[in-house]
């Protein structure tokens, strides 16, 4: 299992711990890449760990600083045997089973990770597991995206329903995800 990359910087060569994803984002050897890091300092060692995006990385510092018992080795194992998005997901929706599957993550580790991430991932994780659930298309989506917008902004799931709906009414099949939440934001000030 390719989990180590050595990066060189200006001459120096530091060994970087990688889940699967970063090293399936690495472009071919010679070339410039950009990671994101995180440094583990233990009293024995400097660990550094890189990460290809962003959400990678937060999901990575998440796990490792409010799951007990759930070091870095492990959070590579998680961003390993799943995607972002699926993790968010599983923990959303409770879901035991997928977390079981991932590598190295038992019943144990997954009831403790949903337990202490749940109300971190929040209900904006919630409304995005439910949304990939149904699959929808077209408008649906972009209704969908506008009350996560509004979500994430800090509003009630039913208000954001309802001042989408109206916003829906007003724009009808015209506009985007985007002028649906503008107008809705509009309603709701």
């Amino acid at each position: 299992m390719p989990n180590l990359a050595v990066l060189n910087v200006n001459g120096v060569g530091y060994s970087v711990h990688i889940p699967i994803s970063t090293y399936e984002a690495l472009p071919p050897m010679g070339n410039r890449v950009k990671i994101l890091t995180h440094l583990v300092v233990r009293e024995d060692d400097h660990l550094l760990y890189g990460f290809a995006t962003e959400p990678e990385r937060d999901l990575f510092r998440l796990l490792i600083l409010h799951v007990s018992g759930v070091g870095p080795k492990v959070a590579c194992a998680v961003l390993s045997g799943m995607p972002v998005g699926m993790f968010r997901a599983a923990v959303a929706e409770g879901n035991v089973v997928a977390l079981s599957r991932i590598n190295g993550v038992g019943k144990k580790t997954s009831e403790r990770i949903i337990l202490e991430l749940k109300d971190k991932l929040g209900i904006a994780a919630a409304w995005q597991a439910s949304a990939a659930t149904a699959a929808v298309h077209g408008p649906e989506q972009r209704f969908n995206d506008a009350v996560l917008g509004l979500v994430t902004l800090g509003y009630r799931q039913p208000e954001a329903i309802k001042a989408v709906r109206e916003a829906v009414k007003t724009l009808g099949e015209d506009g985007d995800s985007e002028a649906l939440l503008r107008a809705a934001l509009r309603k709701l000030v």
